[in-house]
Protein backbone atom coordinates (compact mmCIF):
# COMPACT_ATOMS: atom_id res chain seq x y z
CA UNK A 1 0.00 0.00 0.00
CA UNK A 2 1.26 3.47 -1.11
CA UNK A 3 2.05 5.94 1.37
CA UNK A 4 -1.17 8.03 0.11
CA UNK A 5 -3.56 5.42 1.09
CA UNK A 6 -1.74 4.76 4.66
CA UNK A 7 -2.59 8.85 5.19
CA UNK A 8 -6.56 8.33 4.04
CA UNK A 9 -7.26 5.71 5.79
CA UNK A 10 -6.39 7.23 9.39
CA UNK A 11 -8.88 9.68 9.05
CA UNK A 12 -6.50 12.62 9.08
CA UNK A 13 -8.33 15.82 9.87
CA UNK A 14 -8.10 18.63 7.72
CA UNK A 15 -10.63 20.95 7.80
CA UNK A 16 -11.07 22.63 11.39
CA UNK A 17 -14.79 21.73 13.24
CA UNK A 18 -14.67 24.86 14.90
CA UNK A 19 -14.26 27.88 12.05
CA UNK A 20 -13.36 25.76 8.78
CA UNK A 21 -9.81 26.64 8.60
CA UNK A 22 -6.94 24.16 7.49
CA UNK A 23 -5.61 22.01 9.69
CA UNK A 24 -1.75 21.56 9.56
CA UNK A 25 0.06 18.83 11.14
CA UNK A 26 2.48 19.28 14.05
CA UNK A 27 3.64 16.05 14.85
CA UNK A 28 2.29 12.60 16.59
CA UNK A 29 -0.95 12.50 14.79
CA UNK A 30 -1.93 16.01 16.14
CA UNK A 31 -2.81 19.19 13.88
CA UNK A 32 -3.77 22.47 14.64
CA UNK A 33 -5.86 25.24 13.01
CA UNK A 34 -3.97 27.54 11.20
CA UNK A 35 -6.80 30.02 11.69
CA UNK A 36 -8.41 29.56 15.27
CA UNK A 37 -5.68 27.13 16.43
CA UNK A 38 -8.40 24.24 17.78
CA UNK A 39 -6.49 20.58 18.55
CA UNK A 40 -6.91 17.75 16.53
CA UNK A 41 -5.87 14.13 16.32
CA UNK A 42 -5.96 11.47 12.94
CA UNK A 43 -6.86 7.55 14.11
CA UNK A 44 -3.15 7.55 15.26
CA UNK A 45 -2.95 10.42 17.50
CA UNK A 46 -6.42 8.86 19.30
CA UNK A 47 -4.79 5.28 19.83
CA UNK A 48 -1.51 6.68 21.00
CA UNK A 49 -2.59 9.32 23.39
CA UNK A 50 -5.45 6.63 25.04
CA UNK A 51 -2.47 3.81 25.19
CA UNK A 52 0.12 6.15 27.24
CA UNK A 53 -2.55 6.56 29.74
CA UNK A 54 -3.91 3.33 29.41
CA UNK A 55 -0.62 1.26 29.21
CA UNK A 56 -1.85 -2.54 27.94
CA UNK A 57 -5.27 -1.46 26.15
CA UNK A 58 -6.68 -3.80 24.01
CA UNK A 59 -7.67 -3.22 20.31
CA UNK A 60 -11.58 -3.40 22.22
CA UNK A 61 -11.05 -1.23 24.61
CA UNK A 62 -9.53 1.51 22.37
CA UNK A 63 -12.33 1.09 19.89
CA UNK A 64 -14.83 1.65 22.50
CA UNK A 65 -13.05 4.66 24.39
CA UNK A 66 -11.95 6.45 21.80
CA UNK A 67 -13.60 5.40 18.58
CA UNK A 68 -11.03 3.84 16.22
CA UNK A 69 -12.34 0.80 14.81
CA UNK A 70 -9.83 -2.53 15.81
CA UNK A 71 -9.11 -3.10 12.29
CA UNK A 72 -7.43 0.26 12.14
CA UNK A 73 -6.16 -0.69 15.66
CA UNK A 74 -4.36 -3.58 13.78
CA UNK A 75 -3.50 -1.98 10.82
CA UNK A 76 -1.41 0.81 13.00
CA UNK A 77 0.54 -2.44 14.43
CA UNK A 78 1.37 -4.10 11.01
CA UNK A 79 2.43 -0.80 9.81
CA UNK A 80 4.99 -0.70 12.22
CA UNK A 81 3.34 2.73 13.91
CA UNK A 82 2.44 1.06 17.26
CA UNK A 83 3.70 -1.72 19.20
CA UNK A 84 1.87 -4.43 21.52
CA UNK A 85 3.23 -3.98 25.20
CA UNK A 86 5.48 -6.66 26.44
CA UNK A 87 3.64 -9.44 28.58
CA UNK A 88 0.63 -8.76 26.64
CA UNK A 89 -1.35 -12.16 26.13
CA UNK A 90 -2.39 -11.40 22.76
CA UNK A 91 0.55 -11.07 19.81
CA UNK A 92 0.66 -10.43 16.19
CA UNK A 93 2.55 -13.53 14.08
CA UNK A 94 4.92 -13.02 11.89
CA UNK A 95 3.61 -13.22 8.29
CA UNK A 96 6.24 -16.09 6.67
CA UNK A 97 7.17 -17.99 9.98
CA UNK A 98 4.40 -17.79 12.24
CA UNK A 99 6.69 -16.06 15.41
CA UNK A 100 5.28 -14.19 17.73
CA UNK A 101 5.80 -10.51 17.36
CA UNK A 102 4.56 -6.77 18.86
CA UNK A 103 4.99 -4.86 15.76
CA UNK A 104 5.17 -4.82 12.01
CA UNK A 105 4.62 -8.10 9.55
CA UNK A 106 7.87 -9.61 9.91
CA UNK A 107 9.96 -10.86 12.61
CA UNK A 108 13.64 -9.49 12.87
CA UNK A 109 14.96 -12.72 11.07
CA UNK A 110 11.99 -13.02 8.39
CA UNK A 111 12.83 -9.05 7.80
CA UNK A 112 16.03 -9.74 6.82
CA UNK A 113 15.54 -12.07 4.45
CA UNK A 114 12.30 -9.96 2.65
CA UNK A 115 14.92 -6.71 2.47
CA UNK A 116 17.75 -9.29 1.10
CA UNK A 117 15.61 -10.55 -1.51
CA UNK A 118 13.97 -7.29 -2.48
CA UNK A 119 17.24 -5.84 -2.90
CA UNK A 120 18.39 -8.75 -4.67
CA UNK A 121 15.17 -8.46 -6.90
CA UNK A 122 16.05 -4.58 -7.73
CA UNK A 123 19.79 -5.30 -8.61
CA UNK A 124 18.78 -8.01 -10.82
CA UNK A 125 16.34 -5.24 -12.48
CA UNK A 126 18.97 -2.56 -12.63
CA UNK A 127 21.79 -5.26 -14.13
CA UNK A 128 19.13 -5.60 -16.85
CA UNK A 129 17.97 -2.10 -17.61
CA UNK A 130 21.62 -1.50 -18.61
CA UNK A 131 22.23 -3.87 -21.01
CA UNK A 132 22.16 -2.14 -24.59
CA UNK A 133 23.84 1.36 -23.34
CA UNK A 134 27.85 1.07 -23.38
CA UNK A 135 27.86 -1.68 -20.38
CA UNK A 136 27.54 -5.05 -22.67
CA UNK A 137 29.65 -5.23 -25.27
CA UNK A 138 29.59 -7.65 -27.63
CA UNK A 139 31.20 -8.38 -30.98
CA UNK A 140 33.86 -5.63 -32.06
CA UNK A 141 35.95 -5.60 -29.59
CA UNK A 142 39.04 -3.10 -29.85
CA UNK A 143 36.85 -1.88 -33.59
CA UNK A 144 36.38 1.68 -34.42
CA UNK A 145 33.15 2.71 -34.38
CA UNK A 146 33.20 4.65 -37.52
CA UNK A 147 35.87 4.23 -40.23
CA UNK A 148 36.99 7.71 -42.13
CA UNK A 149 36.34 7.45 -45.91
CA UNK A 150 38.91 9.74 -48.07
Amino acid sequence: MGTLGALDMYNIPRVCKECGGVMIFKGVGEYHCENCGAVDYDDYGKVRGYIEGHKGATAAEIEKEVGVSQRTVRRLLKDGRLEIAEGSKVYLRCELCGKQIRSGQYCAECEIKVHRNLEAKQRELMNKDTRGFGFEQQGEEGQKRFKREM
